[in-house]
């Protein structure tokens, strides 16, 4: 079960354990979506190593600005970097953990996973083209749910955010007149609707907001106990978001066959899957020129592949198979250096 963590309290949370924490602490900033099990393996971490994290949720497109500006030890984003950008930049990106991204109403007498909607519809929503929850297009996919006369309030990221980069190349991918006019980025033009920051700000605009839809990662609307949508999947199945769904989703994805670990989950095969899941990663340098932070960072996530499955599994996040882990191990010791060329990280 969820612990009893406040998701809009995640990065006080981690900066709390960062101030006690002493000189060998590690810096990160970025994406919000990993948010809550990052603080829980900090929490675990420091308890173990008696190391720090101090981790800034601010979106992924901080996260990317801020390793690229050589402030922190590590960039997070659930945007990946294609290859020829990270070759660009001088960085590598590996994964740590795989979710969904959940369509979250507030409709007043509709209960979590009563309303179906399809990735045309939602496309259709998000471009103010559907503006009241009974119109026609929404009312045939629900046949029998006494669905409210509301107009719909479009909630979506005002930041730089990996979980809209997930979210809008789903949208592309389902709605042709959203990849036309609007497309799949970090940040887009939305044509209509309120901007919250971070997942709990687009969390905490559609709880205040009756008639409203936003798009959040699972942990943050599980811990608000928000109403989540059925999405129709590529198999023409409506699915709950689960983490099993997204595992089911997270299955057909080969890591083996994607170069610079740039691999996308939208829309997966498969009856039980989740169509709006996504990894989430991890961005540092190649060349590190304090080898010491370096291998910080690298025992840090290593000791989350080894010690936190069970951390990620009860906020509802899909952990990486061990096959993967290694390849990223591997990944590390051949790739990460310091400056001079050794590598800061030896694969056990």
């Amino acid at each position: 079960m969820f612990k009893s963590i406040a998701v809009a309290a995640v990065a006080t949370v981690v900066l709390g354990l960062a101030a006690q924490a002493q000189a060998a602490d590690i810096s990160g900033a970025g994406a919000t979506f990993p948010a809550p099990v990052y603080a829980k393996w900090a929490e675990l971490y420091k308890a173990s190593t008696g190391i720090g994290l101090n981790y800034q949720a601010i979106g992924s497109g901080g996260g990317i600005k801020q390793i690229e500006a050589k402030t922190v030890d590590f960039g997070a984003s659930d945007k990946p970097l294609k290859p020829a950008d990270l070759q660009a930049a001088g960085l590598m990106q590996f994964p740590t953990v795989i979710g969904g991204v959940v369509p979250v109403m507030n409709l007043p007498g509709i209960n979590p996973g009563q309303v179906k909607l399809t990735g045309a519809v939602l496309g259709d929503i998000y471009l103010g083209a559907i503006k009241v929850w009974n119109d026609p297009k929404i009312a045939a996919l629900n046949p029998g749910v006494k669905l409210p006369g509301l107009p719909i309030t479009v909630v979506h990221r005002a930041d730089g955010s990996g979980t809209s980069f997930i979210f809008t190349s789903y949208l592309s991918a389902k709605n042709a007149a959203w990849a036309t006019k609007v497309g799949a980025n970090d940040s887009v033009d939305w044509p209509t609707g309120l901007g919250g920051k971070g997942n709990d700000g687009v969390a905490a605009f559609t709880k205040q907001t009756i008639g409203s839809i936003g798009y959040v990662e699972y942990a943050y609307a599980k811990q608000n106990h928000m109403t989540y949508a059925l999405m129709q999947n590529k198999a023409g199945a409506f699915v709950a978001p689960t983490a099993a769904a997204f595992a089911a989703a997270a299955a057909y994805g080969d890591w083996t066959k994607a170069p610079g670990n740039y691999l996308l989950l939208i829309d997966q095969p498969g009856a039980t899957s989740w169509p709006i899941s996504g990894a989430t990663f991890i961005l540092v340098y190649k060349t590190q020129s304090n080898p010491a932070n370096g291998k910080a960072v690298l025992s840090f996530f290593d000791w989350d592949y080894k010690n936190g499955d069970a951390a990620a599994a009860s906020l509802d996040y899909v952990t990486l198979p061990p096959a993967i882990k290694t390849m990223m191990r591997k990944e590390w010791a051949d790739q990460i250096k310091g400056p001079d060329g050794k590598s800061v990280y030896v694969s056990k």
